[in-house]
């Protein structure tokens, strides 16, 4: 190649023709180093044909490339993954490309760093602190804030410990390659349900072809165990297999079940990782070394060499939908990658999205069904508790009826889990004197209590702030109250009621980290807790044999706001939390206290009727021609300057193109008017489903301008309407 395209890391720019000067040798894909302007830049080599550039230039007018980056080229499956995101998406092709290469630092060279790992000495000055973190870290090596996260202590006790001697330093390379999975380390004792399941992913793998696959079993019926066949399989065939969790805190309890079946840990890729960690974890990735990757949303765009099958473990959660930048789907992006790759791809869930299930019925996906739980264990037996019947007392939070279930449990030496989605202390803070109530400087929303940390936060931009003595309204002392529960309200009445009970509150607050994740799994395992309560990051993945009772604080929480997919998200979640009870051979009950247990997603739960929810859920979405049936897209308008946002909003609508099968709703203040600092309008567009809205769109906004202090952001398929 004499002239190459290259897409740079600038979403300003499109597509720019540079020489290839004598000597240097680049293909498709290729990682270079090219001048824009007086700096140097990060890009890819493209096909031409693939990405049309607005203006040909002469090659006399070309600017030499500067080097090529001595690292795996970027393959052709991504690069058409990459163009099929930036045009469904509606986004800058380098914004998509800027996630397969997330750092300058997965190009440079490789070094050392120093971990700690025991000794085994224990020192003759052990406090409690130092005893627990020697209890907890073990064996495991790391970092010192790594080992601290690990056993729940303070960097300076981890300190302590290495000058004590209970802890030595480890040089390690960070290019050290990772230990291989073996496919017969353990193999495991399937049912036949499991087996004959098991089989047909085992020769979708081996067929090598595009196969998009829903393995849809209850809660507790294995499906990890299913799926990892199919990895052996993969691995076996010496092509890679990427595994997509929903939350980083899963990443850590899956590797340590990896590692049973397959004697070493897959490859992880998170936000939590060090920047030598994902480098080496590229490159190993890049190169083919690294077989099995484990890994949030983000690791869908790294350039795997072989792949040869992809899992979306949970698939039904909502949190694989990026809600900044480029707003993509991973469920839907993963199909789209496997496609590109001629790969199965395997969605595993216990509740099917809705647009899942319509894929099954046009025959696009297969099923495979896992009706029954894992050996003895049995489905956790439901009821609803109707709190307008059975009421908590005043300033109370758990009625009666699963007051008395909780003793039951205790008294038996099993676990609880109480389940609200609703992380701090109280959602609202007001003022019983002047009313006052504590907002968000930069958001349109209430200031959320926490008493662990003694601040009140917004949830959505982080602003914090201590917890006043007096109202800053009116100047009174002793006025300010809580109102309405959060998990540590809830904490907060499990510990009066029952005080020798040990506790844990999981929420992302205590569980940032797989470390940490990993350091309550051990607790929960150990008996060290008797009752957790915690958001929706304890509703999947987790396996408590001893945890035999679950109760729904406030079933009624997630059916507010008029989302969409409110009644599904709610019957989703919930039966994930269900799911956590009786998973071995102790039989397990759930709880759901309601005000509405007439409702239809309330009734379902109980009775257990996936099937009739599913059916009144897509026949409503039939006649309201909402997806999957019909297509949903969204305009925001955002600006530091609220006039001038509603002004553009009001430009984007009487630009907007007058054709049959699109509605155009708003503008309108967001639900959530001010973000950040940033005044908020939307416009939401209603197509039919065979309307191309993306090329629609382009040419709508392509023709309008706007304030360079004003964004315009386009989100196709939304999830989040606020």
């Amino acid at each position: 190649m004499t002239r190459a395209r290259v897409l740079l890391l600038n979403p300003a720019l499109g597509p720019l023709d540079y020489r290839v000067p004598h000597g240097l040798v680049v293909a498709p894909g290729s990682i270079v180093v090219a001048p824009l302007g007086p700096r140097q830049m990060i890009g890819v080599v493209w096909e031409p044909e693939h990405m049309p550039s607005d203006a040909e230039v002469g090659d006399n007018r070309l600017r030499n490339l500067v080097a090529v980056v001595d690292a795996p080229p970027i393959p052709a499956p991504l690069r058409r993954l990459i163009e099929w995101a930036a045009d469904y998406y509606i986004a800058a092709p380098a914004n998509v490309l800027r996630m397969a290469l997330t750092s300058s630092a997965m190009l440079e060279g490789g070094g050392t760093v120093t971990e700690y790992r025991a000794t085994g000495l224990v020192p003759d000055r052990l406090t409690p602190k130092r005893a627990q973190a020697l209890e907890r870290i073990g064996e495991r090596q790391g970092l010192v804030r790594e080992l601290a996260a690990l056993g729940e202590v303070s960097d300076a006790v981890v300190r302590g410990l290495v000058k004590a001697g209970a802890f030595e330093p480890v040089d390690v390379a960070t290019d050290a390659p990772y230990a291989a999975p073996d496919p017969v380390f353990h193999t495991p004792d399937l049912s036949p349900a499991q087996a004959k399941a098991a089989a047909h992913l085992v020769h979708a793998v081996a067929a090598r072809d595009f196969a998009p696959i829903l393995l849809d079993g209850v809660t507790g019926s294995g499906k990890t165990e299913v799926y990892f066949e199919a990895i052996a399989e993969a691995v076996r065939a010496g092509r890679q297999t990427l595994v997509l969790l929903p939350e980083i805190a899963l990443t850590e309890p899956f590797l340590t079940r990896f590692a049973a079946r397959f004697g070493a840990a897959p490859v992880a890729w998170h936000s939590d990782l060090r920047q030598s960690q994902r480098r080496r974890a590229w490159r190993a990735i890049a190169s083919g070394e690294a077989l099995v990757t484990v890994g949030a949303r983000s690791s869908l765009f790294l350039p795997y060499a072989r792949l040869g099958l992809i899992v979306v473990d949970e698939a039904h959660e909502g949190s694989f939908k990026q809600e900044d930048g480029v707003r993509y789907h991973a469920r839907d992006t993963a199909v789209m990658r496997a496609m590109f790759e001629r790969c199965p791809v395997v969605l595993a869930t216990a509740t099917p999205a809705i647009e899942t299930l319509q894929q099954v019925a046009l025959g696009r996906y297969r099923v495979l069904k896992l009706p029954g739980r894992y050996g003895k264990a049995q489905m956790p037996a439901i009821a609803a508790i109707d709190l307008t019947a059975d009421a908590p007392e005043r300033g109370r939070w758990i009625a009666p009826m699963l007051g008395r279930a909780i003793d039951e449990t205790l008294a038996r030496g099993e676990q609880v889990l109480l389940f609200l989605n609703r992380r701090g202390y109280a959602p609202l803070t007001l003022c019983r004197t002047c009313g006052h109530r504590f907002q968000c400087p930069n958001c349109t929303a209430w200031m959320v209590e926490h008493r662990l940390i003694r601040r009140i936060a917004c949830h959505h931009c982080g602003h914090s702030e201590a917890v006043p003595e007096k109202c800053p309204e009116c100047g009174n002392a002793d006025t300010l109250v809580a109102c309405g529960p959060g998990v540590e309200r809830i904490a907060d009445e499990v510990a009066l009621l029952w005080p020798a009970a040990r506790r844990a509150v999981v929420t992302s607050d205590t569980l940032w980290s797989p470390a940490r994740a990993a350091a309550f799994v051990s607790q929960m395992e150990a008996g060290e807790i008797d009752i957790v309560i915690g958001t929706q990051l304890v509703t999947k993945g987790y396996h408590f044999p001893n945890l035999t009772l679950v109760g729904v604080i406030d079933a009624d929480l997630g059916l507010s706001g008029g989302d969409l997919r409110a009644a599904e998200r709610t019957f989703q979640q919930i039966s994930q939390v269900a799911g956590r009870a009786g998973r071995a051979s102790k039989p397990g009950r759930v709880f759901i206290q309601t005000h509405e247990p007439g409702a239809t997603v309330m009734r379902a739960l109980v009775a257990g009727d996936a099937a009739g929810f599913y059916a009144a859920e897509t026949k409503a979405r039939r006649e309201a021609d909402a997806p999957p049936f019909g297509r949903y897209a969204a305009i925001i308008v955002s600006s530091e300057d609220k006039a001038l946002a509603d002004q553009i909003s009001r430009l984007i609508k009487r630009a907007a193109p007058d054709m049959a099968g699109m509605d155009v709703y708003g503008p309108a203040p967001a639900p959530l008017a001010m973000l950040r600092g940033r005044h908020r309008f939307r416009l939401l567009i209603h197509a039919r489903r065979s309307l191309a809205v993306q090329d629609v769109i382009r040419a709508w906004l392509g023709a309008l301008d706007w304030p360079a202090k004003v964004r315009v952001a386009v989100d196709v398929d939304p999830h989040n309407f606020v």
